[in-house]
């Protein structure tokens, strides 16, 4: 890359960039750049990944009990309680 590569990216980066500065980015950049087309040439294609089984992992709920039997116990104890809600503070 050459320096008016550099003074693009550095407008475009919003950088204020000296002689040296764009002499030595203009170094490093193509470095980068060259060594990016070496691993580009290498064939480094994607291999297809392989995704496991996916499976529900919940149990069943065998053991379930009727709808509202333990509501009256637990509205009892609720500090406060409104007919069959609890009742709270209002935070909004």
């Amino acid at each position: 890359m050459d320096e008016a590569g550099i003074e693009k990216l550095a407008k475009l980066a919003r950088l204020k960039l000296s002689t040296e500065e764009k002499k030595k980015f203009a170094k490093e950049i193509g470095a980068i750049l060259e060594y990016v087309g070496q691993i580009k040439e290498a064939g480094a294609e994607t291999a297809e990944r392989k995704i496991p089984d996916l499976r529900n992992v919940m149990r069943a709920d065998d053991a379930s009990h009727e709808s509202g039997i333990h509501t009256e116990d637990l509205l009892n104890s609720a500090p406060e309680r409104e007919g069959q809600y609890i009742k709270v503070k209002k935070i909004l």
